[in-house]
């Protein structure tokens, strides 16, 4: 028997929790086949089998927090099976950087590169909070029942209240992760209907009520099944039940709403709360770690003249072909991972000891989801076409407003692309995503009277001019780096031409 452990999600991540588990007890597992899913504040993955097997025990159930390394199931493999299954247990961690699925791999070559699979989702990717698509899995998979074997379940937490059962106290009847869960939504374990063995309460019957709260359906009480009002902080009722008569709040207290949700003040309610959701907390101490390097700002206006003319001649035949558009993206990308080869300290990370540059040139793109900005990274950029790159950021980025993200999608970038453009700004000083040393924006494109030099002397023209803003940090290159770098990208976008290849 082989023990799979749980892997480390990211390079600051120190635990995981369980989600859903993706096989069950009995179940064949092919070699890097998706296992189960793990949540951290920085995304939902789904982790892969190491090996192929089957599986023969899960050691941690769904909603419990994990630490890395730490077992969570055990794979009788092909080899044991074949033997008798006399073979040793051996911990197996499942490394960083695994591919975790045929479909949609973005690959160094791009005749490898599959396009992107699903269609965005709704709902803060990479977060904890998801209630549509945990209302959606606690209705479509079956409750566990107290006389499961006990192969096929994880074993239920000890119950610590009165009773044998533990039912005297319903905190007893849950995890820790399912605990802070409630906390965060304001909510006691009394309101909860658990469907877990022995009437425990899931981190799915939390969602699933916290989604009921907010689109106006009636949520199961926990004591006899009839419809229940979660009741706010200080006796209110919750937003998304402004019907309700509330009593008069506090001054000094406000009212707490469902993370979220949109904001909707209750009947005497001047504040409303919303707390803040595992991909908040994650973005919150980040930003505060990142704020703690000193930036300096380079900017310079691209014009972006051929460019533009470029994209609109082969947008439609591309599209027609690919089947996806043709974005502004990959040629930034592009622009960014040829001009860090010429200025390798950009394509570094920070640390106690000084800077480490990198030989891959890992670039993590920005995708806003509905609750945060998350960083996936296209590994090795430079080796890869423009058509290879939109393909690659396609794929990631459908993926993860999805929250279909899977673990090599994170970890080992060395720089990062930000397109604050599409949304109008045209400046924008943007924060590290340290230990990285550079971060580039592309703003957005728009007509402007710009003089222009040519044989018959100077004269105005209307013409498509892109911002671009790099940060850096300070401790590892000066300004003069920094319009180096930033300069070589503006050059890359400036001589686009018929002569560009996009495959």
């Amino acid at each position: 028997m082989a023990k799979v452990t749980m892997p480390q999600l990211g390079e600051s991540v120190a635990e995981g929790t369980i989600g859903r588990w993706l096989k069950q007890p009995g179940d064949t597992v092919a070699k890097y086949e998706p296992l189960v899913e793990v949540i951290t504040d920085k995304v939902n993955a789904e982790v892969p089998s190491p090996f192929a097997g089957v599986l023969r025990e899960i050691l941690a159930e769904e909603g419990a927090t994990v630490p890395n390394d730490a077992e969570i199931a055990v794979i009788e493999t092909e080899d044991e099976a074949l033997a008798g299954g006399t073979g040793t247990p051996a911990p197996v961690a499942l490394e960083k950087g695994t591919d975790t699925s045929d479909e949609g791999t973005v690959a160094v070559e791009p005749a490898n590169l599959d396009a992107a699979n699903g269609q965005p989702g709704q709902g803060p990717g990479g977060s904890d909070e998801h209630p549509e698509r945990a209302a959606a899995t606690a209705a479509a998979a079956p409750p566990a029942t107290a006389g499961a074997a006990p192969a096929a379940t994880a074993p239920a937490p000890v119950a610590v209240g009165p009773g044998a059962d533990g039912q005297g106290d319903p905190n007893a009847r849950m995890t820790p992760a399912v605990r802070r869960l409630l906390r965060e939504h304001g909510l006691e374990a009394g309101q909860i209907s658990g469907t877990g063995g022995g009437g425990r309460i899931t981190r799915e019957d939390v969602l699933a009520y916290v989604e009921a709260v907010r689109t106006g359906t009636t949520p199961a009480s926990a004591t006899n099944g009839t419809a229940t009002v979660p009741a706010a902080p200080g006796g209110q009722a919750p937003a998304a039940q402004p019907s309700q008569t509330p009593s008069t709040p506090p001054a000094a207290k406000p009212s707490k709403a469902p993370a979220g949700t949109p904001v909707a003040f209750p009947p005497g309610a001047d504040e409303v709360l919303l707390p803040m959701t595992q991909m908040r907390k994650g973005i919150a101490a980040q930003m505060t770690r990142a704020l703690a390097a000193p930036h300096a700002y380079v900017q310079m206006e691209v014009d972006v003249t051929r460019l533009v003319r470029f994209r609109e001649s082969h947008k439609g035949a591309y599209q027609a072909k690919e089947g996806i558009s043709l974005s502004f993206v990959p040629f930034v990308v592009k622009a960014s991972a040829e001009a860090l080869k010429r200025n390798p300290t950009f394509n570094a990370t920070w640390s106690d000891d000084g800077l480490v540059a990198k030989r891959h040139v890992n670039i993590g793109v920005a995708v806003a989801v509905d609750d945060g900005l998350i960083v996936p990274v296209i590994r090795d950029a430079d080796t890869l076409s423009i058509h290879g790159l939109n393909l690659a950021i396609t794929d990631v980025a459908g993926r993860a407003r999805a929250n279909k993200l899977r673990l090599d999608d994170f970890g080992g970038g060395t720089f990062t692309v930000d397109n604050t453009g599409y949304l109008g700004t045209n400046l924008v000083m943007p924060i590290l995503n340290v230990p990285e040393v550079g971060i580039v924006t592309m703003e957005a494109i728009t007509k402007r009277a710009v003089v222009v030099t040519t044989e018959d002397g100077d004269h105005i023209a209307i013409r498509p001019v892109m911002n671009m803003v790099l940060g850096i940090d300070h401790r590892a290159n000066d300004g003069a780096g920094g319009a180096a770098l930033l300069r070589d990208i503006k050059a890359w976008l400036e001589s686009v031409g018929p002569e560009t290849a996009i495959y």
